[in-house]
């Protein structure tokens, strides 16, 4: 039986294990028992807090997600301007904790498995819809809503590809460069349309 009130803390360790045994493994095919190995628990209690497998992926995913938005937040208290925020949403999604080698392995492995399954792809959505809607608001305000949209969509997708080629690489994805990268694009595009610098 559990200690009363170790269960955040047991789950906490467990997604985070579930974060690092599916980064290493570059994919879904890791068991409750390798997940529980990896955060130092019996399999009996992963499968007690979770109930299987899905449902400790779904739960990672969703801790990813509300770190995600908890960071976007906080970023977003200290933007005083349009570009600011701009340049906020971007830094987020190339923080610390999301950009971390096992994280981003993780994410490209949740990619694949939306394919096959409607709950990682609802979150998935979940994800690009805020990211886009978070984009397009602090663009809109600096040039035509369409171009907003248009300026946001790419964004969103150098993102999702910036993930997808450091993936591809050895040794620690380097968050600098990939903002830099993102962060020209918007003002590149911008500045075609004519907004104001």
């Amino acid at each position: 039986m559990p200690k009363i009130g170790m269960e955040p803390l047991r789950k906490r360790e467990l997604i985070d294990a579930a974060i690092r045994t599916i980064g290493q493994r570059g994919s879904l095919d890791v068991t409750v028992a390798e997940i529980a190995h990896e955060a130092g628990v019996s399999p009996a209690l992963a499968h007690h807090y979770f109930g299987g497998k899905e449902q400790l992926i779904l739960a990672t995913m969703r801790h990813l997600l509300k770190e995600l938005g908890q960071d976007l937040l906080t970023a977003l208290e200290k933007a005083t301007t349009p570009a600011a925020r701009i340049a906020a949403i971007i830094a987020v999604n190339f923080s610390a904790s999301q950009f971390a080698p096992e994280t981003v392995a993780a994410w490209l492995t949740f990619y694949v498995h939306a394919q096959k399954s409607g709950d990682t792809r609802r979150l998935l959505r979940v994800y690009a819809r805020r990211m886009h809607s978070n984009l397009a608001h602090a663009l809109q305000q600096l040039t035509s809503r369409a171009m907003a949209k248009q300026i946001a969509e790419g964004a969103g997708a150098m993102i999702d590809g910036l993930y997808i080629r450091h993936a591809l690489r050895n040794g620690a994805p380097e968050a600098a460069n990939a903002i830099a990268l993102v962060e020209d694009y918007v003002t590149t595009k911008l500045a075609t349309a004519g907004a104001p610098k």
